[in-house]
Parts: structure tokens; C-alpha cells; sequence
């Protein structure tokens, strides 16, 4: 999977933000990605103060772009596009407070162009990586909602990989029917940068019609508006997970399905299923889990676990990268 990603970066080598640029394990995946010639990381923080925990651990990172909020020359040009983009809801000198931190200033670095892509979260909880993307970033036109997906990986028994795509296990709690469109449709794109053939299964414990309720209506409704607006993905639903992954099993419950035992790609009704589903996978099927790889935004901004180590930040950044559109 990351020899596809990186293929692809090398075609077109891209910038991507960190906005804890004095962590140890921000230090080291950089280094690492210098090693290669495809991304580049900016770091924010004092150059000086940068520069000294790199060497302290021991990590080449010249060929790093090092940006500080405190003396940034278009600082005020920044300021005032914060202004503009925040109308109403920030006073100038509240942006200009904000633009400090590394979160906010890292994100308007991205709006502004001067990279392509943002990794934060190493010390920032979640909501302060995803606050100033929904902001500034803000969603892809026609999205209404930024929503998550899990790129599970794991090998088969044909020597090659799995990979399956798994939405959305982090962020809408208790997403709408038209908010299950929006999530499957930005979920089947994720999978096909990973280099997944998306077939589409809109989970539920009824399989076309063999359950009732309000929760199996909401998945077959959601299921059928997204047929109508991408007939040409390959979509079934709702189905429950034997029918989806399972031939056998789809053969006996709907053998008509062109998705129904050949799934990859698992859309779930709520954020309880899907974050349990992609940890049984990860937990009991030896899958490694890559995400939450946030959708639906006008660039890729993607949370890291405050307890990740340095090879989660080389993989994410890679895969965060990878999502920009050429």
C-alpha cells in the first residue's frame, strides 16, 4: 500500500505541515522523509529551538522548511485572510491570538499555499486538529459534513494485501441518512487513493429486507440514494457482515448482489459499530489500522493519537500526502 502512495509523491512531491515541530516523534519521521525525495516536511516552530531537539536526539533534518508563528513575514497578510475567512465570528486581534498556536497558524498555512497537507494531534487532542480545519479548510463543496475512515491492511494468503476501507469510525456519532450518503460516497473515493476497487456494503443486522426497523430503513435508504448518485460504483445494501464478506453466506441470502460476499469497502450506521468493527478487525484479525484519514475537506488534515510513536507519523504522513488531488 505505501509503495503506491509513495510512487504516486514522487510523481508529485508534496509539502505537508506538522504543527508540533519540537516533538521527539515529529524529529525522527521527518528525518526519515527527508531520507527520501517525495515530501517535505514543514515544521512550525522556532527555528533555533527546532534545530536543538533535533540534534539533542540525534536526527538529520536539514532540507526541513522551518516556519515560526512569531516571525513570519506574512503574518499580517495571514492575519487579515483569518479575518475575512472567521467574519463575525473573530475580532482581529482574537485571530491574531489564535495564529500563535501552532494548530491554527499550520492550517492557515495550508489555506494559504505554502504547503499541501497537515499532520497535527501529537499533543493537540483531536478537536483542536479538527476545529481549525472545519474553519479555515472547511468542507469540499457539496459536503455538508467531515466525516473518517480506517484503511485496514494485512496480509493474504496469496502473498499479497488485504485492504479494506472502514467509515466512519471516529467522527459523526450518529450520522443521517443523507449524512451516510455523504460518508460512503467520500469513503469509496478514500479507498480507491489506497488502491481499492471500492465495492460498497452498507452494514446493518437486516440483509436486504430481512430485518425491520428504523436503523435497517436508514441504511437501505442511504444505500439507494448513493446508487442514484454514483451508479457507477458498485453499491449494495443494507447487509449484514457474513452477507457482505462471505460467498457462501451471500449465495444463500442474496445471491443476485454484485457486492454481497466481496466487500471491501463497510459503511456503518453509527460511530458505536464502526469503532468496534475496525478494532475486532484490527484486535482479532491481525489488520493493522491506519486513521481516522478525515474526508470530505478542501485539503488533507489528519489527527495523529497523542500516544503515536514515529513510525505512525511516517505512515500517516505518507497517507495524508497521498490524498491530495493531483
Amino acid at each position: 500500500m505505501f509503495e503506491f502512495l509513495i510512487k504516486k509523491l514522487k510523481a508529485h512531491p508534496r509539502k505537508i505541515v506538522f504543527t508540533e515541530g519540537t516533538d521527539p516523534r515529529i524529529l525522527e519521521a521527518s528525518a526519515r522523509l527527508l531520507s527520501g525525495t517525495f515530501l517535505t516536511p514543514v515544521l512550525v516552530g522556532n527555528p533555533e529551538e527546532v534545530q536543538a531537539a533535533a540534534e539533542d536526539i540525534g536526527f538529520n533534518i536539514r532540507g526541513a522548511e522551518i516556519i515560526d508563528p512569531e516571525n513570519f513575514p506574512e503574518m499580517e497578510k495571514m492575519v487579515a485572510t483569518l479575518v475575512e475567512l472567521r467574519k463575525g465570528k473573530m475580532t482581529e486581534e482574537q485571530c491574531r491570538t489564535y495564529l500563535k498556536q501552532g494548530n491554527y497558524f499550520g492550517t492557515m498555512l495550508v489555506k494559504m499555499g505554502y504547503a499541501d497537507a497537515l499532520l497535527g494531534g501529537a499533543t493537540y487532542s483531536t478537536a483542536d486538529t479538527v476545529r481549525p480545519a472545519l474553519q479555515i479548510v472547511k468542507t469540499k463543496p457539496g459536503n455538508k459534513i467531515v466525516s473518517s475512515c480506517f484503511i485496514l491492511v494485512r496480509p493474504s494468503a496469496t502473498g499479497d494485501r488485504e485492504v479494506l476501507a472502514m467509515g466512519d469510525c471516529a467522527i459523526n456519532i450518529k450520522p443521517t441518512e443523507d449524512e451516510l450518503v455523504e460518508i460512503g460516497r467520500e469513503t469509496a473515493a478514500t479507498a480507491k487513493v489506497f488502491g481499492i476497487d471500492p465495492k460498497v456494503a452498507y452494514l446493518s443486522y437486516s440483509t436486504l429486507g430481512s430485518g425491520k426497523g428504523e436503523d435497517v430503513d436508514k441504511m437501505r435508504n442511504a444505500c439507494a440514494k448513493l446508487k442514484a448518485l454514483e451508479p457507477e460504483l458498485d453499491i449494495d445494501g443494507e447487509l449484514q457482515f457474513d452477507a457482505a464478506v462471505s460467498p457462501r453466506v451471500a449465495h444463500t441470502k442474496c445471491p443476485d448482489s454484485k457486492v454481497a460476499g466481496h466487500a471491501n469497502t463497510f459503511i456503518f450506521p453509527d460511530i458505536n459499530a464502526g469503532n468496534i468493527g475496525y478494532k475486532i478487525a484490527q484486535r482479532l484479525g491481525s489488520f493493522d489500522a491506519y486513521g481516522p484519514i478525515l474526508q470530505g475537506q478542501n485539503a488533507p488534515i489528519n489527527d495523529l493519537s497523542r500516544g503515536c510513536n514515529a513510525q505512525e507519523v511516517y505512515s500517516m504522513a505518507i497517507i495524508t500526502a497521498g490524498l491530495c488531488e493531483d
